[in-house]
Order: C-alpha cells, then sequence, then structure tokens
C-alpha cells in the first residue's frame, strides 16, 4: 500500500466533513476521498442489517479507490458495522463514538446528556461503552430524530431546527447535566444554536479531534503517514445533486474538488 494512497471517510451524507474538517488540519498533506451517501440518510432509523449493507457497499466504493485507510466518520455506522468491518477487510478502520469517557470524567453535577440518533442509542457498541464509563454518572439519552434530515436539506439556521433542538435539550437541562455529548457527526454544524440554549454552564464535546490524532496514530504505525512536501487532495463525493454538500466546504481551501456519482 502507498503511503500517497487516499484515506477514505465516508458517512450517511455531509455531517462526517466535521471529522474531515479535523483530519485536513491535523495531516493537511493527507490525500481525502470523502464519500457522502446522502441518498439513504439518514442512517439513525434503519435497521442493523440495512446499515451493515450500506456500509459494505461504501467500503467496497473506496477500495476500489485505493484508499489507505478508511474513517467510518458516522456514530451510527460505527456503533452497528465497524466491527463487522475489521473482520471483513484488510485495511485499517478508524471508527467514531460519542465521546462519553472525558465527560464523565469531567462532570460536576454526575448528570451528562448524550444527544444521538436512534441507531447508536440502540447499539450493543454504545451500551457497553456506556456501561464501562458510567458508574457513578447519569446518562440522559435523547434521540435526536428529524435533526439530520434537516441539516441534509440545508436547513441548519431554520426556526425549525430552533425549536427540535429545545424540545431534545431541555429535559436534560431540567435535570442539571453540565456536559452535552454529540453522538452525531452532523451535531457539530449546530454548536452555536446549542451553546444559546444550554448556556455557559454546559460544556458540549463531539468526537472530530479525536478521531483525526487516532488517524494519525494508525497511520504511523503502518508506515503510511504520507511525508510528501505538498498539500493533500481532497475529493468530495456525493450520489445527490452536490448543491448543498458544497454549502459546507471551504470554498478557499486548496486542492479540493467535488463529485456527483450515481452510487
Amino acid at each position: 500500500m502507498s503511503s500517497t494512497a487516499p484515506i477514505g471517510i465516508f458517512d450517511s451524507g455531509i455531517g462526517g466533513i466535521t471529522i474531515c474538517n479535523e483530519i485536513m488540519r491535523l495531516l493537511p498533506n493527507e490525500n481525502i476521498l470523502y464519500l457522502a451517501d446522502s441518498k439513504h440518510a439518514p442512517y439513525g432509523e434503519k435497521s442493523k442489517k440495512e446499515i451493515l449493507d450500506l456500509c459494505i457497499k461504501n467500503v467496497e466504493f473506496l477500495l476500489n479507490k485505493d484508499c489507505k485507510i478508511i474513517v467510518v466518520a458516522c456514530n451510527t455506522a460505527t456503533t452497528n458495522a465497524i466491527e463487522i468491518l475489521r473482520e471483513t477487510y484488510p485495511i485499517p478502520f478508524i471508527g467514531i463514538e460519542p465521546a462519553i469517557k472525558p465527560a464523565a470524567l469531567k462532570s460536576q453535577t454526575n448528570t451528562i446528556g448524550v444527544l444521538a440518533t436512534k441507531g447508536t442509542l440502540s447499539s450493543a457498541l454504545f451500551t457497553k461503552t456506556s456501561e464501562k464509563h458510567l458508574k457513578k454518572i447519569t446518562l440522559l439519552e435523547r434521540d435526536g430524530e428529524g435533526i439530520v434530515p434537516l441539516i441534509e436539506s440545508g436547513q441548519l439556521e431554520s426556526l425549525k431546527m430552533d425549536s427540535l433542538l429545545k424540545k431534545q435539550l431541555q429535559p436534560m437541562l431540567d435535570q442539571n447535566i453540565d456536559y452535552l455529548v454529540l453522538g452525531c457527526s452532523h451535531y457539530p454544524y449546530l454548536i452555536p444554536q446549542l451553546k444559546k440554549i444550554v448556556g455557559p454552564h454546559v460544556s458540549i464535546i463531539d468526537s472530530g479531534e479525536a478521531v483525526a490524532k487516532q488517524t494519525q496514530k494508525i497511520l504511523a504505525q503502518q508506515n503510511l503517514l504520507n511525508n510528501t512536501a505538498r498539500l493533500g487532495t481532497h475529493t468530495f463525493t456525493t450520489n445527490i445533486p452536490s448543491t448543498v454538500l458544497r454549502q459546507f466546504l471551504n470554498p478557499n481551501t486548496p486542492n479540493t474538488f467535488v463529485e456527483e456519482v450515481d452510487f
């Protein structure tokens, strides 16, 4: 495997771009191929078999593009499929899980909230992770149903989104959470609105930086870091019209390309 081969990243749409941005920031020389499976978003309301089938399809697409490592930039996909993907394919996989551990360690009220999809909250991996880190902590779970479709349709700062977020968060605020864990890669786009709702006494945690650092660590262990001096090429591929996806990309980032594919 060549060290100049791309890092493959996939998500059920544009949410994983939040993860991709952290990887690009930490590893600017890496070539990246991002696959947005927006046609099938959201994954969080699908069955485990449907999620696994979509993940396999995504992985096959990225492997055909000679990716050297694959980042599953979707909490639902990670918690439902990554173990099988690692057993099936010979390349490294990086997953994303809600950052429950750091929230649990830092909480002063011993009460933390997690906003995630139904598919993540109901998964065996999420349950296992939660039980490991929550011996003295109360975890309040909220299914963010409806949030991902609004983001995917570009309604980030709409009145509908504001109303939905307040409805989801108020029960957790009423029980005195001091940390809010974002359990979906789409949700970091909402941090400005979330901060206004939860106030300064609640800290918001997502997994983007941790995923980027883990990607760097595994590439180094496998001698796959791209050590060329030039900036990497970033290709964003989507299976629906790219209008919304382009709104979430920084137009000033060099070597960035968008492709629409029938996938």
